[in-house]
């Protein structure tokens, strides 16, 4: 293992936060100096310097193998989050330590769960760094990486392959080593037009920006107490309902439809049963809405079920009701659109629709196989044939996460957590979703509890957002001797 190799690369990780923790001191000393000029400060100081002291004594190398890259992946993610609370903890007020770990994982991950009972409490300068968490988080910290490494060599197709699923990566007609550029054009994009929507609709620069952030991610991070319900304008929800969306679906989908000047990349079955579910989940959540006296009319209920049924499916923390009112069989059916969520290649958390459609055509295939023996059986994805060995680990992944969500509601209730949020907040968690449910929903924060289950939480975070395979490849190299060397 060239521990040289990793730590260079993890520094251009590290850089990247201290750049906008650069711009967030940039947004106090226009804010008059606000109380987070310090923190932010001392904060991008002892990153930029922790960031930059591998290219002082490093040389710059092509060479990775496949041991290093996974280290690379995870080291970048955990130390992001370690200096990511900086900030936080140095600003002090609602932030222990345990609580700045959250919000900073929460903020990376695009989870969107908060601690705090008061964000409009925090300086501008704290949310612009809040906000920007989610901005690295959504791109993705090793996408950042991969966008600083200069050239196109061997490194750079690695370290892409590594970060990015095969699903999502199935998407994108070119080499893998431009897979990478189309994401972050397509990203880049729908922020711009998500930051100038909002202007256009009546949203306070700063607020747009913020909010632009975090809908690109599909985080959910908002500069007010009650989210985009705070605004009061139908325009700003419609708006954020689109990108929501959008930010949800694969972005090779969306970068083929721009380049060709059509509609027809969007003639796939994973966008059309996506589609298909968020609509009939709206439908659903709307009536109960309506049926239980939480929506006057049909309209309001509709348009509050299709904005909380998008949140949830998109994973986007955003709200404009508050979900602690609803009887629970309303949130229970959220659950099942927070386990599948968006497309692969997308920002968006969960296990993907794309596993999801998987697993019903594998099950068909098992099923018809039983039935007709000597039939031919195969699993498509549209046009193309999907082998065994291709479908195999998402399977296996859709087990593991399953497994995951069950050893995460026994912790969380062994720690004291109520046992509708052990369930609600391990799901809300490891799909990176955000707000859970009753004191912890959308109008709540995680500040109630305990500092092992927020440690839960945000390892379930963790482990979401990077897909759980990179980690599990560390932890064995980590009992594997032969791994180490």
């Amino acid at each position: 293992m060239n521990w040289k190799v990793i730590s260079r690369n993890i520094g251009y990780a590290l850089l990247v936060s201290a750049l906008f923790m650069l711009l967030s001191v940039g947004v106090s000393l226009v804010n008059g100096h606000d109380s987070a000029l310090a923190a932010l400060t001392i904060s991008f100081l002892i990153t930029f310097i922790v960031g930059i002291f591998p290219f002082i004594f490093v040389r710059s190398t092509t060479a990775i193998t496949l041991k290093e890259g996974y280290v690379i992946i995870c080291l970048s993610w955990f130390l992001s989050f370690i200096f990511g609370m900086l900030p936080y903890a140095l600003w002090g007020g609602p932030f222990t330590l345990q609580n700045a770990w959250f919000e900073s994982v929460s903020g990376f991950t695009t989870t969107g769960a908060t601690i705090l009972d008061n964000i409009e409490a925090l300086p501008k300068s704290l949310l612009f760094w809040r906000a920007s968490t989610h901005f690295i988080g959504g791109l993705g910290v090793v996408v950042f990486l991969l966008l600083l490494i200069p050239g196109s060599n061997q490194m750079k197709m690695r370290l892409t392959n590594m970060e990015l699923t095969s699903l999502s990566r199935g998407g994108y007609s070119t080499r893998t080593n431009k897979t990478v550029y189309i994401f972050a054009f397509v990203y880049l994009g729908i922020l711009v037009l998500s930051f100038i929507s909002y202007i256009i609709a009546g949203m306070p620069v700063f607020d747009a920006a913020c909010h632009a952030m975090s809908v690109s991610a599909t985080g959910g991070f908002s500069t007010r107490n009650a989210s985009i319900a705070a605004f009061n304008s139908r325009w700003i929800e419609g708006i954020t309902m689109v990108f929501m969306y959008l930010s949800s679906l694969h972005f090779g989908v969306i970068y083929l439809s721009v380049i060709t000047r059509s509609s027809k990349p969007y003639d796939n079955p994973v966008v059309k049963f996506y589609t298909v579910w968020v609509l009939v989940m709206a439908f659903i959540v709307g009536a109960g809405l309506k049926g239980n006296g939480i929506c006057p009319s049909w309209g309001n209920a509709l348009w509050n079920g299709l904005f909380e049924t998008l949140c949830v499916t998109t994973t986007s923390g955003f709200a404009i009701l508050d979900n602690a009112t609803w009887p629970l069989w309303i949130v229970m059916v959220l659950m099942f659109s927070a386990f599948m969520c968006g497309s692969a290649g997308s920002t968006s958390g969960g296990v993907k629709v794309d596993r999801i459609i998987l697993l019903f055509k594998a099950t068909g295939r098992r099923v018809n196989g039983i039935l007709h023996p000597s039939s031919v059986n195969e699993v498509r994805m549209g046009k193309r044939i999907l082998r065994d060995e291709e479908v195999a680990p998402h399977l296996q992944y859709l087990a593991m996460y399953g497994l995951l969500i069950a050893v995460s509601v026994t912790l969380s209730l062994l720690v004291g957590v109520d046992h509708q949020n052990s369930f609600i907040a391990s799901v809300t968690s490891l799909g990176n979703v955000g707000p859970a449910y009753g004191d912890l929903g959308t109008m709540g924060s995680f500040n109630s509890v305990p500092a092992l289950g927020k440690l839960i939480f945000s390892v379930d975070m963790f482990l979401g957002r990077i897909e759980i395979y990179p980690v599990l490849a560390v932890v064995a190299m980590i009992f594997d001797k032969r791994a180490r060397e």
